[in-house]
């Protein structure tokens, strides 16, 4: 036989061999609901999620309510902030034992972070709507979106320390970098700001090509990268160089984004989307380069994210709801997005690591 002809041969069997195996399959494991914990309550309303990782407990922002403190390792709530009606968040700070809430109403209700005691609620302005600790210059960041501004108070005293006006209406998420500078999305600009917490001004201001609606974010002090997600009609996780404002990597995410979280240890960036009803993840590979890690399924309106960075379990919190033509619509969010939720169907998801399923893989 020619060995031209045996070459052939072999060459086909060795494709038939390879077409005919199955793809490899990664080994690791992956995100799966560890459990749903029912959180009773009526008119259900929520924002951020904060993880105080000393304590192992988590701060729910649950706005009429106030804030829930849910301890992960005893499963049950233990406690809720007192005189802190209209909190979206609760921003915490480990050096001096306290924790700040931001309060619809433009207040901030301070507390003890060991005993949860209530201290005293300040009025700081009009309209609080998220609160941030920088650690560098020891101060906390106020969004306040109806005065166009973050508002910058000293987080051992909680005097008011100084303003920083922002030309956006939506002032959304804001990340610390550690050294004294924070970085503000601007949702109805499209825009990322740049704030030097030291001067409290504005030392630049980025347009996010591609980006419409950037509203959650967060930071990598080691790459020098910035996580935006952008909730817009094509929703993307862009990634900035904050060296100089450039995009260097912009991959899709679901949409509904509110929250990106960034785990320095495993280098995984993570984006919930609340209305796909997902958790999306990726593995920073290097500055520039990502890879899908999993997307896993949550439910509708989970928004909001937190992680647990001992055991890195996922936290989030979501409602039953339903869309009353009788009442607006948020349709600039999704066409139906909820407008009421049912009382005492608020529950906080927890989503911990699993071996990965084995089996066919799923069809439509």
């Amino acid at each position: 036989m020619p060995k031209t002809l045996i070459a052939a041969l072999i060459a086909a069997a060795v494709a038939s061999a390879t077409a005919a195996a199955p793809a490899p399959k990664p080994a690791g494991r992956v995100y799966r609901l560890d459990a749903v914990v029912p959180l009773k309550g009526a008119r259900p309303a929520w924002d951020y999620l904060t993880f105080d990782a000393t304590r192992a407990r988590l701060f729910i922002g649950r706005r009429d309510a106030g804030v829930t403190v849910y301890d992960v390792k005893a499963r049950r709530v233990v406690g809720q902030i007192q005189n802190a009606e209209g909190a979206n968040i609760a921003a915490l700070v480990p050096e001096v034992g306290r924790g700040y809430t931001a309060n619809e109403d433009g207040s901030t209700t301070i507390f003890d972070l060991a005993s949860l005691k209530t201290l005293r609620r300040v009025k700081l302005g009009e309209g609080a709507d998220a609160a941030f600790y920088e650690p560098a210059t020891g101060q906390l960041a106020f969004t306040m979106g109806d005065s166009q501004q973050l508002t910058f108070i000293d987080a051992r005293t909680a005097k008011v320390t100084g303003h920083t006006h922002i030309d956006a209406d939506e002032i959304e998420g804001v990340a610390p970098d550690g050294k004294g500078l924070l970085y503000v999305a601007e949702r109805d600009k499209d825009r990322i700001a740049k704030v030097d917490a030291r001067t409290h001004a504005v030392a630049a201001e980025w347009d996010v090509p591609k980006c419409h609606q950037p509203t959650g974010v967060a930071f990598d002090p080691a790459s020098n990268r910035l996580f935006v997600g952008c909730k817009g009609e094509h929703p993307v996780l862009s990634v900035i160089d904050v060296a100089d404002g450039r995009v260097v990597a912009q991959p899709e995410i679901g949409r509904g984004n509110d929250a990106v979280r960034f785990d320095p240890q495993t280098r995984r960036v993570f984006t919930a989307n609340g209305v796909d009803g997902n958790i999306v993840i990726y593995d920073q590979l290097g500055p520039d380069s990502y890879r899908l890690f999993q997307a896993v399924t949550t439910r509708p309106i989970a928004r909001t994210l937190a992680i647990d960075p001992a055991t890195k379990t996922l936290y989030t919190v979501t409602a039953e709801g339903m869309v009353d033509p009788a009442r607006p619509v948020n349709r600039k969010a999704a066409a139906f997005y909820p407008n009421v939720y049912f009382d005492n169907s608020f529950v906080l998801l927890a989503y911990g690591l699993h071996p990965r399923p084995a089996g066919p893989q799923a069809e439509d």
